[in-house]
């Protein structure tokens, strides 16, 4: 067990919170005060820093339950806005995921593979109030008679509604280029031939994961913003990289960690949880998630003293390599270059585009701080460890 000249407890920390008298930062500020004072007095004087980030999350999705209304019902198939649910859940629950196409959307029958509306979108317009069309189909059985059901609803008609989303805040990711002659559509958005454009995904200092990249704090149980509401942690990830290769700072250097969260749909809010139509690929969804990681001891400090010229990522190519399974590294680059809206790949000057919207991740994260110091948000101690090394 390590020693440390700091050690603070949660339960320290939500009884400051309690009282009005925590000290809470957001990580880009963290920076700051961890280069000026030192990583053990910044432990000392800061109780929380808190982390956010606001950036396509293709998984993730809506489990709902319609309710009964006489004559019951188990239903085999069901739309919204005829965006197909799965429903091999249970008599009316179903889920809805966030990239699932529209059965008829217009532009896919003009552009195949190039979807306007989808699950996102349906998820985005219950919360903005906008009715829904609810279409149900069913086998019938004895004691569930009803085949069929039509009716327009909205997000108060359903008894339940949780945000579950099986795979959020990638803890780094690629920066995608195409080496191609030609534009490529990706989930990465488009690419430009010839290394034209490099687009990337991640909020940098700001980013949950590079904050806690062991998740010593992070783990099942763990307390979170969540789409403008109070989310959870459910453990880690699917495609979770338990043993990434790591920087000396702990920074995985490539994809790595992964969450799987929910929250309670019914509390989000629209500037949160934002459908996405990207050219060329399909739809997907924008999700603000923000983690407030507690000042337990020095160690805290120093990873959340991470700064954007600490975080390195690979340079990929879309083109060809990435979807042939080729692992091949065009250039390694800082998060504070890719910002900076230019980096050399192959010895040329590209320009940069970030997918994730910094700005909102800012907004995220000073909500949760917000919510901190007003003693509305208090902090959880994980039960269940997520594995990471």
């Amino acid at each position: 067990m390590a020693e440390y000249k700091v050690n603070k407890t949660v339960r320290e920390i939500n009884e400051r919170i309690r009282k009005g008298k925590a000290v809470v930062v957001n990580a880009e500020e963290m920076v700051a005060i961890v280069r000026k004072e030192g990583k053990v007095k910044a432990a000392q004087e800061i109780d929380v820093v808190t982390t956010g980030t606001f950036s396509p999350m293709c998984s993730s999705g809506l489990l709902f339950n319609i309710g009964q209304q006489p004559p019951v019902m188990k239903v085999s198939r069901l739309w919204l806005n005829n965006v197909p649910c799965y429903c091999g859940v249970a008599a009316v629950d179903a889920y809805l995921g966030a990239t699932e196409p529209c059965d008829d959307d217009p532009l896919n029958k003009v552009h195949p593979g190039r979807f306007a509306y989808g699950g996102a979108h349906v998820m985005e317009d219950l919360l903005r109030g906008k009715a829904v069309h609810l279409r149900a189909e069913a086998y019938g059985t004895d004691c569930y008679p009803r085949r069929e059901l039509d009716k327009d609803i909205t997000l108060a008609d359903l008894p339940n509604a949780v945000m579950l989303n099986p795979r959020n805040c990638y803890q780094n990711y690629n920066a995608a280029v195409n080496m191609t002659s030609r534009t490529i559509y990706t989930y990465m958005g488009p690419l430009k031939s010839n290394s034209s454009n490099v687009n990337y995904a991640t909020a940098g200092c700001l980013s949950p994961l590079f904050n806690d990249p062991y998740f010593r704090t992070i783990g099942l149980g763990t307390r979170i913003f969540l789409g403008g509401g109070v989310g959870y942690v459910i453990g880690e990830g699917t495609q979770h990289v338990q043993k990434p290769k790591r920087t000396e700072r702990g920074l995985p250097e490539n994809p790595a960690g992964t969450l799987m969260v929910k929250g309670d749909f019914k509390q989000m809010k629209a500037r949160y949880v934002r459908a996405q139509s990207i050219v060329g690929y399909g739809v997907s969804l924008a999700v603000g998630v923000g983690i407030p990681i507690p000042m337990l001891n020095e160690e805290m400090a120093w990873f959340t003293g991470v700064s954007d010229e600490d975080i390195t990522m690979p340079v990929k190519d879309y083109g060809y390599d990435y979807p042939n399974g080729i692992p091949r590294e065009l250039a390694r680059v800082s998060m504070a270059e890719l910002r900076s809206g230019e980096v050399t790949v192959n010895g040329k000057k590209t320009s940069t585009v970030p997918v994730t919207s910094y700005s909102m991740s800012l907004e995220v994260a000073d909500k949760l701080k917000e919510s901190i110091e007003n003693g509305e948000f208090l902090l959880t101690e994980k039960v269940e460890d997520i594995p990471s090394f």
